[in-house]
């Protein structure tokens, strides 16, 4: 009699730093739009920076979310402290990001700077933290993960339970 296929196990780390990538944006998108609205300011204060610094910033991070948090979770057995690691990774990230954005923008490079100073300590700096430590602990929780797919109650072998 043949035995039925394995079920379960880990997911494996690249598909994981995938599902971890899409949640960091989405998180972080939905972050700074709702505490933009909240807080009644803008996410990048400083003005005639346009819109090209936020996005080279959102770039930059989410590579570096998922490069870091690749790496991390690619190890025998990922730790849950990579995440502050990746997320304070991820910040610095957005920062550089906004400063290299507004650089290529031809915006005055202190006002560049100022952008991602504030960025980097601000509410933004915050909000993209506690995205990118949220997205990167499920993306450990993901790979360390030792459940199975879900199975309906017919699929299951009677002998295991």
């Amino acid at each position: 009699m043949a035995q039925p296929a394995e079920h379960g196990g880990p997911l494996p780390p690249p598909l994981a730093v995938v599902f971890a990538t899409v949640t960091f944006f989405a998180l972080a998108i939905a972050g700074l739009g709702f505490t933009s609205l909240f807080l009644d300011a803008d996410v990048i204060a400083v003005e005639g920076l346009g819109q090209a610094p936020g996005i080279v910033g959102m770039i930059g991070a989410g590579l570096v979310f998922a490069a870091s948090l690749l790496l991390a979770v690619r190890t025998q057995h990922p730790s849950f402290w990579s995440a502050p690691i990746t997320a304070l990774a991820t910040v610095l990230a957005y920062a550089a990001g906004v400063l290299f954005g507004g650089a290529l923008s031809g915006a005055d490079l202190a006002a560049s700077a100022v952008a991602a100073g504030t960025a980097m300590v601000g509410w933004v700096g915050i909000v993209l933290f506690l995205a990118a430590l949220v997205s990167a602990a499920g993306g450990v929780a993901l790979v360390r993960s030792r459940g199975g797919t879900p199975r309906w109650r017919w699929e299951r072998d009677d002998d295991a339970e």
